[in-house]
């Protein structure tokens, strides 16, 4: 029997991480859409201008029993740069920081765990700027957002900025993939 469980994960671009997330086995459904903002049903054209306070996230469905969230977190960390505050790469704003949005404690705890891990490896050679933060709402984003990696690869923000992370997880968790 199937044991789903969701996250809500904030790394950058949300057709980034989605591209990602779709491609791990367990993963059984990624949304992209916002979220810690302070409006309610924010649109794309509010989200980029950086004043709703919600940052571009994905909510990842996921079968406990064949993908743990340690290791979704692991992939999380690893597929963007947790060490930049409010950037990814030329994405500027906050709506673009790293943010893990938790629904248990338990997620919480695990979620702490993993980064303090990573810290105490220096895996990166900066801090970790990435909050853990209780998830309040999640806002679906727009159709044209939803598997946009995979209907439009060819685009150059495509080509140039989503394929080579998702050649990042192929690279480090080929074990994880689908």
């Amino acid at each position: 029997m199937k044991k789903v469980e969701q996250i809500v994960l904030a790394g950058g671009c949300f057709w980034c991480t989605e591209a990602v997330f779709q491609l791990v086995k367990g993963v059984t459904e990624v949304i992209s859409g916002y979220t810690g903002g302070t409006i309610k049903n924010p649109a794309y054209r509010e989200i980029t201008t950086g004043r709703t306070g919600h940052a571009e996230a994905i909510q990842v469905f996921f079968d406990a029993e064949i993908i743990a969230l340690e290791t979704l977190f692991e992939i999380f960390l690893t597929t963007h740069d947790p060490t930049t505050l409010n950037r990814q790469g030329h994405d500027v704003g906050t709506q673009y920081r790293s943010e893990i949005f938790y629904t248990s404690e338990a997620q919480k705890k695990l979620a702490e765990t993993v980064i303090k891990r990573f810290e105490e490896e220096a895996i990166f050679e900066n801090p970790i700027v990435t909050k853990v933060t209780p998830l309040e709402a999640f806002y679906k984003a727009e159709e044209v957002h939803q598997n946009y990696y995979n209907n439009n690869k060819l685009q150059p923000y495509c080509t140039f900025v989503v394929a080579p992370k998702v050649q990042k997880l192929r690279q480090n968790f080929s074990d994880k993939l689908k």
